[in-house]
């Protein structure tokens, strides 16, 4: 059976991942929600020592204590930096990898690479102006959520370790495509930070065509906003145990 790792993405946790998890446990393998470091329950050791190494530390230890192989990998936004990482770096570990409405660089980038210039800027004054150079959480209508899950979204998010914005990643995209990979486009409404991947996902082009071959890659559209993992967790999930087979 297919085991499931699932990465939240920035001013998340865990936590958002709840309901994703009810659904999976005990019909596939093992399933862990990771937190970050810094964030979450572990927002007590936020840092501006932390990284983006540091996060990538995070999912593949995560990986390599519990002795997971076939395992679905599912990266939810900024955390697409770590699951491109990851199937660069432990090809063999990972049987799909799930982009949840995340970023998928090219070699080089940074997670903040296909943000417009003003979002860039505004971001980067915050981390400067804050205590620990974090990046405040945005409100729960940034993500489309409303009622109870903006509330429970409310009372969980936390600042974001700011040296995570910027940080490049370089992984070669051929080996990175030898793991099976879809990517989850939630488009209703779209987030305007991840326009520049949806289209790039859909250019055979990309990664100079090693994104659409390899092990093979596709888009599945999602008719929710930014954090399906909230809002339509019964729907991932099935589309999680899909990836599997």
């Amino acid at each position: 059976m297919a085991n499931y790792v699932l990465v939240h993405g920035a001013w998340h946790g865990g936590w958002c991942w709840r309901d994703v998890v009810n659904d999976l446990v005990g019909a596939v393998g093992a399933v862990h929600a990771v937190t970050l470091t810094g964030l979450g329950e572990r927002s007590h050791l936020m840092s501006p020592l932390i990284t983006l190494e540091t996060h990538i530390a995070d999912v593949a230890g995560t990986i390599e204590a519990n002795e997971l192989d076939d395992v679905v990998l599912a990266v939810h936004s900024y955390a697409g930096m770590i699951g491109t990482a990851l199937a660069d770096r432990m090809p063999a570990r990972i049987r799909h990898l799930v982009y949840v409405d995340a970023v998928v660089p090219q070699p080089g980038e940074s997670w903040s690479s296909t943000q417009a210039s003003a979002t860039r800027e505004a971001r980067l004054a915050a981390a400067q102006a804050s205590p620990d150079y974090s990046l405040p959480a945005p409100g729960p209508e940034a993500f489309a959520l409303t009622g109870e899950a903006a509330e429970w979204y409310r009372r969980r998010a936390t600042p974001h370790p700011g040296h995570t914005y910027q940080a490049p990643l370089d992984f070669d995209p051929r080996r990175a495509a030898g793991v099976a990979r879809t990517f989850v486009d939630c488009n209703q409404p779209a987030l305007a930070t991840i326009d520049a991947i949806r289209d790039r996902v859909r250019d055979a082009a990309f990664w100079d065509g090693a994104w659409a071959g390899g092990a093979g890659a596709r888009v599945v559209e999602m008719a929710t906003g930014h954090d399906p993992m909230i809002t339509r967790p019964g729907e991932l999930a099935a589309l999680l145990r899909q990836c599997a087979g």
